[in-house]
């Protein structure tokens, strides 16, 4: 295996970390907004279940990464390196900046946009892009909606129960639904990095590239789920006040409901094997449950410079990954 391929694939590693990293958040905000866990515990179950999910569910995910974005027959080392150098260039401005965005549709950017740097717009598969661009949409509305009428279902269940008795409760309840939302987030967020690895070594190799089916060897899948997994680990800090404290207060049950809709959510999606963004789902989900106070209860000011993020995240990966091609083909 030539060494700038070892390079590329060690970057793409490196991608999964941060992504874990970027999107801890994600993952143990809740549990660690309604204080059922200390951040070190919280973290830390998150990475296991992190790591465990990409093994339990299918690799549809991974396939769609891998084939359905951007012409397989154009991909070289090259791109792929430029796709991961714009994805990863985002995901650490935008954890400086605190905003909890998509790594998914940072790779997504970055692919499409080293691509049409390499051989134009024709490149890439405006049906695969416009479907995770529709589900860019759709997603956070699912999950907003589906958290809003499940916390409004245990609200009126348990309406007659004492605060201390709920509370107690779902404190431990949140621990299953916590577990369950990082074993989904594991699933659809290392897949992504599985597809890419695998259509980079399919490119490399002698095999014709115009392949019905990707395969994703075992050591990609195991090496994409401990590097997201060591990344949860790591914590984002920055990005878990916000989604924890910034967005607006959870007690057990709500943090039981957003995680609970969150999980079931990314669950049904991987299963259909549409990539969608984590972030997106489990924010809403935040702001579903919120809503059902009041709509005060939730910061729209903060939500607003979230979505805003989101917006920015397909084009501003793809301008960075097509300025990293451009760059290195004018050097080479």
């Amino acid at each position: 295996m030539e060494t700038f391929v070892i390079i590329t694939i060690i970057l793409a590693l490196l991608f999964d970390f941060i992504n874990g990293f970027h999107d801890s958040a994600n993952a143990i905000a809740t549990v660690v907004a309604t204080k059922v866990l200390s951040p070190l515990k919280a973290v830390t179950m998150a990475a296991v279940f992190n790591l465990i999910g990409p093994l339990v569910f299918g690799t549809a995910i991974a396939s769609m990464i891998g084939k359905g974005i951007i012409d397989t027959k154009i991909i070289t080392v090259q791109l792929i390196f430029a796709a991961l150098i714009g994805a990863v260039v985002w995901d650490l401005i935008t954890w400086y900046l605190a905003l909890p965005t998509s790594s998914s549709h940072a790779l997504v950017g970055g692919l499409a946009g080293a691509a049409t740097a390499s051989s134009g717009l024709g490149s890439v598969h405006a049906s695969g892009v416009e479907t995770i661009v529709l589900f860019m949409v759709l997603s956070p509305i699912i999950g907003l909606i589906t958290a809003f009428f499940f916390a409004l279902i245990v609200m009126k269940i348990f309406r007659k129960a004492h605060p201390s008795k709920i509370n107690h409760y779902f404190r431990r309840l949140q621990l299953f639904s916590a577990a369950f939302y990082s074993l989904t987030h594991g699933t659809n967020d290392a897949q992504k990095t599985m597809g890419v690895i695998a259509i980079l070594l399919v490119a490399e190799s002698s095999n014709p590239i115009g392949v019905t089916t990707l395969p994703i060897p075992l050591w990609v899948i195991v090496s994409c789920a401990a590097a997201i997994g060591l990344g949860t680990f790591s914590g984002g800090w920055r990005i878990v006040k916000t989604m924890a404290q910034r967005v607006t207060r959870l007690r057990p049950y709500q943090g039981f409901c957003a995680e609970t809709s969150s999980g079931i959510v990314l669950a049904v999606m991987a299963a259909m094997g549409i990539p969608v963004s984590t972030t997106h789902v489990i924010s809403s989900s935040i702001m579903g449950v919120g809503a059902t106070d009041k709509l005060s209860a939730v910061r729209w000011g903060i939500a607003r410079k979230i979505m805003g993020a989101w917006i920015l995240t397909i084009p501003m990966a793809a301008l960075i990954s097509a300025s990293v091609f451009l760059i290195m083909k004018a050097v080479s």
